[in-house]
């Protein structure tokens, strides 16, 4: 019988990325509140890293798959920045800068919900593939590792998933030649219509030091956001 128990233990199927995302989530808003940001500290993760933290506060709307917005004012400076699928889009209209990069082959500068610590099935469509490396002991949290489908950008993160209220504890982030750059820590998390989302993130230097926090505040989700706010133009 021990035997027959171990034997099915050993032949269980690995855990599936799919029954771990937010199938429920359509669209989301929320404001992003600089907490603490402490330039010197994230400039160790990379030389473009501390940017977003010069910003108070900044608006993001999400819309499934993979359109994100973000505003932001710094200086009476207006910013706008739309990413729809492959394409980057960043406009100031005071400084009249507006530039658009298609990033197909560079996906590793997308930025998408992994970044706030929720997972989308849009994640998975074209972007990421997951494989499954262990159940951690101490949090019982599922650990996979995330690669990019483009073969071209060998850039990954390991995710630590809460498999019950399906949104991710932490987040390590290696860069193409497998060096680590930086720790994520999701917390407090809170269910919005039905979807349970993190409401703080803590950032950590390879040094193990606090670069930066955020807030996340204002959260709605599923309100129809129109396809018109995601337009590149």
């Amino acid at each position: 019988m021990i035997s027959v128990i171990f034997a099915s233990l050993v032949h269980a199927p690995a855990p599936d990325i799919s029954d771990y995302v937010q199938k429920d989530l359509r669209d989301a808003t929320f404001v992003a509140s600089k907490v603490k940001g402490i330039q010197k500290e994230l400039a160790k993760i990379n030389n473009d890293f501390g940017t977003s933290y010069k910003f108070d506060r900044i608006r993001f709307q999400y819309k499934e798959p993979l359109k994100l917005r973000l505003e932001a004012e710094l200086d009476d400076t207006r910013a706008l920045y739309i990413v729809n699928g492959e394409i980057q889009m960043f406009k100031v209209p005071r400084l009249r800068l507006n530039t658009k990069q298609d990033l197909s082959k560079s996906p590793g500068r997308r930025q998408t919900p992994l970044d706030f610590g929720v997972l989308t099935p849009g994640l998975f469509k074209d972007l990421f593939k997951a494989t499954f490396v262990r159940t951690d002991r101490a949090s019982g949290d599922l650990v996979f590792d995330l690669t990019y489908q483009f073969t071209g950008d060998t850039s990954r993160h390991r995710v630590w998933i809460d498999k019950d209220k399906k949104i991710v504890n932490k987040r390590e982030w290696y860069n193409q030649p497998g060096r680590q750059l930086a720790t994520f820590i999701y917390e407090k998390p809170q269910q919005v219509g039905g979807v349970w989302l993190p409401t703080q993130m803590t950032v950590k230097n390879t040094d193990d030091v606090v670069a930066g926090i955020t807030k996340y505040d204002a959260l709605k989700v599923n309100t129809g956001l129109s396809d018109d706010l995601f337009e590149l133009k």
